[in-house]
């Protein structure tokens, strides 16, 4: 039956129907178009010849191929549109067969029914089956080739159309978030592996094999058009690796749920080997008395102690994605029903793999809770089918990549392994390049966990054929919800509306919120949802999340959320100058895309033409970055493909650099402004010191005489001065046990009624301490515009020049001035 499951056993049930169709055919052969290619889809026969199901069809395009099925001579009825077409056999091997190593089994006078494959009215393909004896096929043989390619045709056209939805709905997603990171000021690196990875995801035809992004390091906003040459770039590489976006979905689903509720959670990530820091931050959070802490524990064990300390000051714990450690003092778990997922695993690959075979399974880490119950479930239920299977020792990565690859790779060339399990995240896409370097993407059978980028990349093209999807964006939202609750309604009253599950063992009941999974393939089936539709069901639960708004008690609380962190290795950029000559210079001088053969254009000697022909390039695209119609940087894709790059294709990358070009340019200005407000802070302070100096030397305190201080007071008298003067000049005449203040206002620049009555109250506050305010050197202006204003000194004695005002401060302290003549010079 055909589900729509597994394209390429449906195509291959096809072609061995075409063998079983002709007497005596031993070889057959399914060749569609693939964008400028024609590739093998299926083959039967041709084993020894092919290296890959999906090997490109020699060097002829489909457009050469599918002229040739109109125009073939034909055995018999030549006018009849409906005959059989028909060639030599090895004619058709020496042209369509990769090296053509099998010519010599190929028995003479052999030749080759060619069957046209139709979708909507248009041929995309041919079905090729090899007649031994060279004669005709009869009537009712010719019927059942045509009745196949039609079911060829129509498993082909439902596929595509699929996938076009996948495409579309992949291209709103990958818009989505960009117009996030807008929001989010994401980091340039980040920026440029989302844009990398998901033009990759939408456009499976062209093969991008490398997205950078290239930036004038100096440009201003707006950029500067014309005057590329020397300048300065900037171009910033993406890691060969897939980033953990599980953890970023866990991080936005608790800030959200934070947001809602009215608290503050704190995100902080562990390395994903170091399972001891990652228990040092819970401890951190305890002493500094968070409220309630959310974690994925990377070993359940290691994390135990910290996890029964917060228990014992009163923090409640939850773990997400992966379950406590038996016995743990964690109120409550929240995340995938791992036993649920792995029989869910199973179950999908049974339906693959009908007939049973060897199956190897790869994850993260044997030790970690969720990998061992995921295994342990999808070895029971495939042991529980009819089928023969064999599931192999699940090997480790322990988060290494690379190793990751080496694992799956031997085991696909040396285990002969019919299918496999990609128990967690990156799992699966190792499982599908190894697939894809050895020739057997598509026949090898992969089921996946968690829908990365890359993932959705492998599932559209038939690598990976169904992917768990976990909810982790939920997960970050229920945890943070559950211990907003436990904290407001307390521990006892939350934990007693939660599930239970029993605990590994037969062990104590734990408290569960399970957050369900989706069960994704590229087309709908009875089993699962297709991607197209899954896409935009994500992007409407995260949507309604985010509308949601709960009321809360106090914004003062505190959460900590603890996750992994994938590292940032593999982010790499560089500085040059720029060459004017370079494709890159000509895109930023002229503020336009180019789409370059690097064999033929005319820029075939351009600089960076050289060096990406050299990597293996065939096509090169440069898409500038553009604000106020000038190019500020550049996108530049690379492909191994001759005319990778459609005009359908360069119109979906344009409206994508548009939205990233935006993202950067918020970027850019954010920090340009957060620089500018540093710049305007530290100039602040300055002027703060420079200020708080020119106070303390405008109103100096000098002692004279005993008993006698003298404040002179340059500048104005106004309330916030007013404060500090009287509180320096109180502190000093209880210093220095002062009987008289001889205040100076000569300096003052205006002395008016505010500044007199800042002064009385100057005088006032110090008879209290027992001492005497005399203001001195009130010049004629100043007493005429104090007249005029009406101001009453009230007690307060005045002077009109200092030496009066010291004389009489003397009277006051029984002190007097002394004149002494100087002596008269003695002659020698």
């Amino acid at each position: 039956m055909v589900t729509g499951l597994d394209l390429h056993a449906t195509l291959h049930r096809i072609v061995t129907d075409a063998v079983s169709a002709v007497p005596s055919a031993q070889r057959a052969s399914l060749l569609a178009r693939d964008g400028e290619q024609l590739v093998h889809k299926a083959s039967v026969g041709l084993a020894g010849v092919l290296a890959s199901p999906q090997e490109v069809a020699g060097g002829a395009v489909p457009a050469t191929v599918i002229e040739t099925l109109s125009t073939l001579s034909t055995l018999s009825t030549p006018d009849s549109a409906d005959s059989p077409r028909v060639m030599a056999a090895a004619d058709w091997y020496r042209e369509h067969l990769p090296g053509a190593s099998a010519l010599h089994l190929v028995p003479a006078g052999a030749v080759v029914i060619l069957t046209p494959v139709h979708v909507q009215g248009q041929t995309i393909g041919v079905l090729a089956v090899e007649q031994p004896g060279g004669q005709a096929p009869s009537g009712e043989v010719w019927a059942r080739l045509r009745a196949l390619a039609a079911s060829a045709g129509a498993a082909l056209e439902r596929r595509e159309l699929y996938n076009d939805k996948a495409r579309s709905a992949q291209e709103v997603r990958v818009l989505e978030g960009v117009l996030n990171a807008v929001a989010a000021r994401t980091s340039t690196h980040e920026l440029v592996e989302m844009i990398s990875k998901g033009i990759k995801s939408v456009q499976l035809g062209p093969q991008w094999r490398s997205v950078h992004l290239v930036l004038l390091s100096d440009a201003p906003s707006g950029g500067a058009r014309g005057d590329a040459a020397a300048r300065e770039i900037r171009v910033y590489h993406v890691p060969h690796r897939s980033p953990l976006a599980f953890w970023n979905n866990v991080r936005d689903g608790a800030l959200i749920a934070g947001r809602s509720v009215g608290i503050h959670v704190d995100v902080r990530n562990a390395p994903a080997h170091s399972a001891v820091e990652q228990r040092g931050i819970l401890e951190d959070a305890i002493d500094r008395g968070v409220h309630g802490i959310a974690v994925a524990p990377i070993t359940p064990e290691v994390l135990e102690p910290a996890i029964r300390r917060a228990a014992r000051a009163g923090v409640p714990v939850v773990t997400i994605d992966t379950p406590p450690a038996e016995g743990s003092c964690a109120q409550a778990y929240i995340g995938t029903d791992n036993v649920a997922a792995g029989r869910l695993a199973a179950e999908m690959m049974a339906r693959l793999l009908p007939g049973g075979g060897k199956i190897g399974a790869l994850t993260f880490w044997l030790s970690a809770m969720n990998s061992r119950e995921r295994i342990e479930a999808f070895r029971a239920a495939l042991s529980g089918t009819r089928a023969p299977f064999d599931l192999q020792p699940p090997a480790e990565d322990r988060f290494d990549i690379e190793l990751g690859m080496r694992i799956a790779r031997e085991a696909v060339q040396t285990g002969e392994i019919a299918g496999a399990f990609g128990v967690c995240a990156e799992n699966g896409l190792s499982w599908g390049a190894a697939a894809r370097a050895l020739g057997r993407a598509g026949e090898l059978k992969i089921v996946a966990f968690d829908l990365l980028t890359d993932t959705l990349e492998m599932l559209r093209e038939g690598t990976i054929h169904a992917v768990l999807v976990q909810r982790e964006h939920e997960m970050g939202y229920r945890a943070v919800r559950v211990l907003h609750d436990m904290v407001s309604k307390g521990i006892d009253a939350t934990l007693a509306g939660l599930p239970t599950r029993a605990g590994s063992g037969g062990g104590a009941a734990l408290r569960f919120i399970d957050t369900g999974i989706d069960v994704v393939t590229i087309e709908r089936t009875p089993w699962s949802l297709p991607l197209s539709d899954y896409l935009p069901l994500d992007a409407n639960r995260k949507a309604a999340k985010r509308r949601e708004q709960l009321p809360y008690e106090s914004r003062s609380k505190e959460l900590l959320l603890v996750t992994v962190d994938a590292g940032s290795e593999g982010y790499r950029d560089e500085r040059a100058p720029l060459d004017a000559r370079s494709m890159v210079g000509r895109v930023l001088s002229a503020a336009r895309p180019l789409i370059v053969d690097t064999h033929s254009s005319e820029l075939h000697d351009a600089p960076d033409v050289v060096e990406a022909r050299g990597k293996g390039a065939h096509t090169l695209v440069g898409v500038p970055l553009l604000a106020g119609g000038s190019a500020f940087g550049a996108l530049v894709l690379e492909s191994g493909r001759r005319a990778a790059c459609s005009l359908d294709d360069l119109t979906m990358i344009e409206r994508i650099v548009d939205t990233m070009a935006v993202a950067i340019e918020n970027t850019r200005l954010v920090h340009r402004i957060t620089e500018r407000t540093h710049e305007l802070e530290r100039a602040n302070r300055h002027q703060e010191s420079l200020l708080d100096t020119i106070r303390e030397l405008s109103s100096p305190v000098v002692p004279i005489a005993r008993d006698i201080l003298v404040m002179p007071i340059v500048g104005t008298m106004d309330a916030q001065r007013s404060g500090r003067f009287i509180e320096s000049m109180l502190q000093d005449i209880t210093e220095h046990h002062a009987r008289v203040v001889l205040v100076d206002v000569t300096g003052m620049a205006v002395v008016d009624a505010p500044s007199v009555e800042h002064l009385l109250r100057a005088a006032r506050a110090a008879r209290l301490l027992g001492a005497e305010v005399v203001l001195v050197g009130v010049t004629p202006a100043a007493a005429r515009l104090m007249v005029e204003q009406g101001v009453d000194l009230g007690s307060v004695i005045t002077r009109s020049t200092l030496e009066l005002g010291f004389a009489y401060a003397l009277s006051k302290t029984g002190g007097q001035i002394v004149y002494r003549r100087s002596p008269h010079p003695q002659p020698f």
